[in-house]
């Protein structure tokens, strides 16, 4: 395991980092399938078996951040258990049993002049991750960028340091169990933030994206200093509406879930709007079951009449992601009123529509855009584990390239290969 180095030595540290993850990509570009699969298969059992190695330095980064009285919804992010653990290892392993993106013709055709054209995945070559408090993204990040392909270079916060080095082992050991350059996942060895910014200007020109995981000073700074491709989500500012041809019984449901399952991570509900015509009928059940749940509630003054429990809402709720057991209530006009006030506060990330009303639910995807929208389904599945693609490097909301869950595909690009027999052109 690498150890932390001085100040000083941060950006010829970082430009060998770099240096070696480009050496690296090469030989991961052109690995086999079943190559890559053993190093992830192999990193999945080294994880289950120093899983009391892993819990041991979480309680280091546990105890330091309590003494830090850092947040309930930090804390929950940051905290491993031994059911964690074996979710990375499962994810793990869902990662090694995807199809291997690298090689795979997106399309092909032939031209009149008898060329035959493909388009092919490729890797993108070295990925930068940067992310605070979620040790599991070692693990997600490092599997995606290896079955794509990519090398990767990890920057986990300070809070994390010690999970985060333990969970990279495991990976360097499967790397090499598999023969392939134990390079392709390298961790940065000091908490010094002068990393972050070597990382921002591309290591001399050998990082192809970054990905930052983490709260919004981090996305803003990633996304104002840096000078190579980005791939994020600025806030999860997530909003379910109630249509008046819901299911109160499925609304209830969906909402307690969507807002309590788990509170700290981006897919969880900010805000509830609810159809005014169904106020007298649905609000006050619905509210009952977030309260039950100890969810508090904030609602304009429509919703404060009806349910006094709630306090009033000021503006700045509308465009808050608490990231906390808290929730802004809004009575909308139907499915018009929703998608304005949508349009006018969503971080762009994901939104729901609860409705048995088809026109509804049609009209809401073909209007509201977000990089995920769901009809009749919690937005905690705003997941790419959820989506099937075993782990994510994280939601972009941005329109190029990636959007929505970041896995295998979107950490591939394309290159067309272009076959003829003597063609030349006039």
């Amino acid at each position: 395991m690498l150890e932390a180095v001085e100040t000083e030595n941060v950006a010829d540290m970082m430009a060998e980092l770099g240096a070696r993850a480009k050496a690296a990509s090469a030989a991961l570009a052109t690995a086999s399938s079943e190559q890559k699969d053993h190093a992830l298969n192999a990193t999945a059992i080294t994880l289950l078996a120093q899983l009391p190695d892993i819990l041991e330095a979480n309680a280091k980064d546990m105890e330091a951040a309590h003494a830090g009285g850092m947040a309930g919804s930090f804390l929950d992010r940051l905290r491993l258990d031994d059911e964690r653990v074996v979710a990375m290892a499962d994810g793990i392993r869902a990662i090694a049993g995807l199809d291997d993106p690298v090689g795979a013709t997106i399309a092909k055709w032939d031209r009149p002049n008898g060329l035959n054209i493909e388009r092919v995945r490729t890797p993108l070559g070295v990925i930068g991750v940067i992310f605070e408090a979620r040790p599991n993204v070692t693990a997600d990040a490092g599997a995606l960028c290896l079955k794509s392909g990519n090398a990767v270079i990890l920057r986990g916060g300070s809070d994390s340091y010690h999970s985060s080095r333990a969970i990279h082992a495991c990976m360097v050991a499967g790397l090499m169990e598999a023969g392939l350059p134990e390079d392709g996942v390298q961790i940065v060895p000091t908490t010094d933030r002068a990393a972050v910014g070597e990382m921002l200007r591309g290591l001399n020109g050998t990082v192809d994206v970054i990905v930052p995981r983490g709260g919004r000073s981090l996305v803003e700074r990633v996304q104002t200093e840096a000078r190579v491709p980005v791939f994020a989500h600025l806030e999860g500012l997530c909003h379910v509406y109630v249509d008046k041809s819901a299911d109160l019984d499925m609304a209830c449901e969906i909402i307690v879930n969507a807002k309590m399952r788990r509170t700290g991570i981006c897919g969880a509900a900010e805000t509830l709007l609810l159809d005014k015509a169904v106020a007298d009928t649905h609000l006050k059940p619905v509210l009952e079951a977030l309260e039950t749940s100890q969810c508090e509630l904030r609602g304009d003054s429509g919703v404060v009449e009806l349910f006094p429990n709630a306090s009033i809402a000021e503006e700045d709720d509308w465009s808050t992601e608490y990231l906390d057991a808290v929730l802004s209530v809004k009575l909308v006009d139907g499915i018009d009123g929703a998608i304005e006030h949508i349009r006018k506060y969503s971080s762009s990330h994901t939104e729901c529509v609860i409705a048995d009303d088809e026109a509804v639910a049609t009209k809401f995807f073909n209007e509201v855009d977000s990089a995920i929208l769901l009809h009749n389904a919690s937005t905690q599945f705003a997941d790419g584990g959820e989506f099937g693609m075993g782990a994510e490097i994280g939601i972009a909301t941005g329109k190029m390239h990636a959007r929505g869950p970041v896995g295998v595909e979107q950490l591939t690009s394309f290159k067309y290969l272009v076959r003829g027999n003597g063609q030349t052109r006039p």
